[in-house]
């Protein structure tokens, strides 16, 4: 592909070419550049890219465009994604285009009113943008039906499809009409996960952009040895001496999120959180505060960590290792975007060794160590040709211009 291309020499619908223009975005990524001219033909596609590389943008403009090619009719599109915040996000991007075309768009989630939604589906919205839970309760109160569905978009497909999601996504397929256009975009695709999609489609072409699963170079790693017990302490330490000037911590469970946020604004820090039991208004007001620069560190759990559009970011705390690669590559993904520089920070207990093998072997490497005073010894049963025994401490490989001292 020609890297000097420009959205003008796709055949886009000329009102979203305007909108763009006014955006000052005028050049596709590689996953644009890719999809967008399949996805016009109304062919299935499958598309992975990592995050942060525009797939929003790579199914909006060819849906809407063909949507604008005929007659503008209720429920004509469904968007799925696993999160209210990126439901928000896509949501945003689509109306945006959407109204130079007179499309409406609505965003279906949980946590804020369900009747208010139901009344903006009964007025008649081309578009739906939906979480599968807050659907399925609309779809179960005959408040949407999708009998004239054209096209469904499965966005950040890795997780959609998991066993978490998969029951909702087939009641939900159940209703769809088997003639639609199905477009999936993903960060990151397994095989098995692979093949359960094609079984959705109908000969589905695919586009794969980039190193898949593999954090960006501008990312510096290092991993923290520490008992359960000191990683609050430790935590505070960092960013007392650290030149942090925004930060996300990421915790397994809410119940944990919740206590470290509290410990951390008692310390006086500016903090800000967000998991699954906060209300919608609260999660958007914290993910707004975020980005704003209100509040320069946020506490969350796995929901900020997939697709979420933060820029700034200079530090990212995996205070709970992840239990799998992916989750750490799309934690990690939230810092250097942009061609920016930032620090990924991993706490691992000695009891954790096994989702520290998993994550290194995924990445082919040893994760640098750092030595402090109160390091316990954590085996790394992952053992790269030619790099020190388990369990050694690997010293870290690209330091920090930001690190002034070790912390001893």
């Amino acid at each position: 592909m020609n890297n000097c291309m420009t959205f003008d020499e796709f055949e886009i619908d000329p009102r979203c070419l305007h909108v763009l223009n006014q955006q000052n975005i005028t050049e596709p990524t590689p996953v644009q550049e890719q999809a967008i001219p399949l996805a016009l033909t109304g062919k299935d596609l499958v598309a992975v890219a990592q995050t942060g590389t525009g797939k929003t943008l790579a199914f909006a403009l060819p849906s809407l465009t063909r949507l604008a090619q005929g007659k503008i009719k209720r429920n004509l599109m469904l968007v799925l994604l696993p999160t209210r915040e990126l439901c928000t996000q896509v949501h945003e991007v689509i109306n945006t285009l959407g109204k130079a075309m007179h499309i409406k768009a609505v965003p279906i989630y949980g946590g804020v009113s369900i009747d208010k939604q139901a009344k903006q589906l009964q007025e008649g919205m081309t578009v739906i943008v939906a979480t599968p839970g807050r659907l399925i309760d609309q779809m179960g109160r005959r408040n949407v039906k999708f009998d004239e569905l054209e096209i469904l978009v499965l966005d950040e497909a890795d997780r959609m499809l998991d066993m978490g999601f998969l029951p909702d996504i087939q009641r939900i397929l159940r209703k769809l009409p088997s003639s639609r256009q199905t477009l999936m975009f993903s960060a990151t695709f397994p095989n098995e996960i692979s093949r359960m999609a094609e079984r959705m489609m109908h000969e589905p072409e695919r586009v794969s952009v980039g190193a898949i699963a593999k954090p960006v170079d501008t990312v510096r790693q290092l991993l923290y040895p520490v008992r359960a017990e000191d990683k609050t302490a430790l935590l505070t330490k960092i960013m007392d001496e650290e030149d942090i000037s925004s930060a996300l911590i990421f915790l397994r469970t809410k119940s944990r999120t919740e206590r470290l946020a509290n410990t951390l604004r008692k310390k006086k820090y500016n903090i800000a959180q967000i998991h699954g039991d906060r209300s919608q208004g609260q999660r958007q007001q914290a993910l707004d505060g975020f980005k704003n620069g209100k509040y320069n560190v946020l506490v969350a759990t796995d929901v900020a960590s997939r697709g979420l559009d933060i820029d700034g970011v200079s530090h990212v705390f995996n205070y709970d290792i992840p239990p799998n690669p992916d989750d750490y590559i799309h934690r990690i993904g939230r810092t250097a975007r942009a061609k920016a520089e930032g620090d990924a920070i991993t706490f691992v207990s000695p009891t954790e060794y096994k989702e520290l093998e998993s994550i290194e072997r995924a990445l082919a490497h040893n994760i640098p160590r750092e030595e402090w005073e109160k390091a316990p010894r954590v085996l790394s049963l992952y053992h790269p040709p030619g790099k020190k025994k388990a369990g050694e401490r690997q010293r870290r490989q690209r330091p920090s211009p930001r690190r002034r001292r070790r912390l001893l």
